[in-house]
């Protein structure tokens, strides 16, 4: 892409929850397409190592990666991201364009809404919490992003959501929530960014086997459940979510928004 100066523009891809699962994966896919990544993940010590080697590989690359280990949750830190990315921005030799955004934040409770001990049901703290980290924060980065002009005619947003959002899953009460309001925001914010012709969907993801997953208990009966209803024989896998979302991210793919786009082999259509 090339700017009214000559200079050719460098593209940047910002990925919420970039250390692991769909995010990690997505964020090499991406920087093999061409695009800086600006990451955003939360790890202790013990999982920092796989974030350098991330970093490692995508500067292998030949593009750069600047990652910020924050609640992607937290406002003030949210700012300061936003913030530093912003000056990069303004302080490079040539164009910037942010291409791509990816919501994969998958911190939520996993408890029964009903239970015959109210100790082990979930509260109304928990809920809130879940409905936060992996639906709203999608409206406010989007909101700060736009605020700071880092949105182009042309940017993708893509949040990846889950045949949870309209099925019942075992103690995925409060992230079925999530994810159907998760849905609902993207519609919307898909309706009021549209003249500014920037581009939001939510990705449908099969069952896959990533260390979300793992968390939920009963997840080897969902992952066996996928193989056998699947027509590809298999479950989807991080390469399937982030091969579909760096073809999205053409510049030429500019009608698709308001969507959910299911990446699953086929898994969802198929009647239990």
């Amino acid at each position: 892409m090339l700017k009214d100066n000559g200079k050719v523009t460098q593209e940047w891809a910002l990925v919420l929850g970039a250390s692991s699962g769909f995010g990690a994966t997505v964020s090499i896919e991406l920087a093999r397409n061409g695009m800086n990544i600006a990451g955003v993940h939360l790890d202790r010590r013990q999982t920092m190592p796989n974030v350098e080697r991330m970093e490692g590989e995508i500067r292998s690359l030949g593009r750069e990666a600047r990652f910020y280990n924050i609640n992607a949750a937290d406002p003030e830190k949210r700012a300061e991201v936003l913030d530093d990315l912003a000056q990069r921005f303004r302080d490079a030799d040539r164009p910037q364009m942010l291409r791509c955004v990816l919501h994969s934040l998958a911190f939520g409770s996993l408890k029964p809404f009903i239970a015959e001990d109210p100790r082990d049901a979930i509260t109304r703290a928990q809920m809130d919490m879940t409905l936060d980290v992996m639906a709203h924060s999608l409206i406010y980065w989007t909101q700060d992003l736009y605020w700071r002009k880092l949105l182009s005619r042309g940017t993708k947003i893509f949040a990846m959501t889950s045949s949870g959002s309209h099925r019942a899953i075992p103690l995925y009460g409060a992230v079925s929530a999530a994810k159907a309001a998760l849905e609902a925001n993207v519609r919307q914010l898909a309706v009021e960014l549209g003249p500014a012709g920037v581009l939001v969907n939510a990705i449908q993801a099969g069952v896959t086997d990533t260390p979300a997953l793992r968390k939920i208990p009963g997840n080897e009966a969902l992952i066996g459940f996928a193989e056998n209803r699947n027509p590809g024989g298999r479950p989807t896998t991080p390469q399937d979510i982030a091969a579909t979302i760096a073809a999205l991210c053409r510049p030429e793919i500019m009608w698709v928004t308001g969507d959910v786009i299911r990446v699953d082999g086929g898994e969802d259509i198929i009647a239990v």
